[in-house]
This record gives structure tokens, C-alpha cells and sequence, in this order.
């Protein structure tokens, strides 16, 4: 039987202090991230780290640079699912989200099951 008030509302699953804690954690992982670019954008250019570092080094200072501007994207878009009334649904399913997941990873677009079906086939 399918829940209408869940489809019709994803977040119904959450409570109101579920939600609030939820945005809470999402506003704080934006700030972070955006301190985290801008310490990155004001450390020296990859090519005099490539003077002074090794090259691996370098790569790592590019690809932690890569992921902060990824999971930032990702929290602002599950910022404006928020605002949207759309927080709380799988991308795929369209199910809720469970709660626990999102306690964990509030950012996330995928349920468990289609989280792992995604992994699967990369």
C-alpha cells in the first residue's frame, strides 16, 4: 500500500526537530566547505607546489580541492529540496529516504537500496 502523505511530502518521515537538526548540520558542512575552498584557493597555485612539493602532493591538493567543491554541491542541493518540499526522496525510487541515512548523511539523494544499486554498477 502505498503512503500518499509521503509521496505527496518526503520529509513527513522526519520529525519537525529531525528536520531542524538536519538543516542545522547541512548549514554547518556549507560553511565548512566553504572555508576549506577558500583556505584551498589562498595556498599557493598547483604549479609552485610542483616547484616546492612533489607531485603527488600536488595531486592531493587538487583532488581534497575537487571533493570539498562536490559535497558542497550537494549540500546546497539538499538545501533547496528543503525549500522546495522536496528533501527526503530517493532521486530514484522516489521513496523516503530513511531517517537513520540522512542522520548520517543529510545530503543524501539515494535510499540505501538504490544508494547500493548505483555502487553496483560502477
Amino acid at each position: 500500500m502505498v503512503n500518499h502523505q509521503t509521496i505527496d511530502n518526503p520529509a513527513a518521515h522526519l520529525s519537525p526537530e529531525d528536520l531542524a537538526a538536519l538543516l542545522e548540520n547541512l548549514h554547518e558542512q556549507r560553511l565548512f566547505r566553504q572555508e576549506q575552498l577558500r583556505q584551498i584557493a589562498a595556498a599557493p597555485r598547483a604549479e609552485d607546489l610542483l616547484r616546492r612539493r612533489s607531485a603527488a602532493q600536488a595531486e592531493v591538493h587538487v583532488k581534497v580541492a575537487a571533493s570539498a567543491r562536490m559535497v558542497l554541491a550537494d549540500v546546497e542541493a539538499a538545501l533547496r529540496r528543503i525549500d522546495e518540499g522536496r528533501y527526503g526522496a530517493c532521486h530514484l525510487c522516489r521513496r523516503p529516504v530513511e531517517r537513520e541515512r540522512l542522520m548520517i548523511v543529510p545530503q543524501a539523494r539515494y535510499c540505501a537500496r538504490c544508494q547500493q544499486v548505483r555502487e553496483a554498477g560502477r
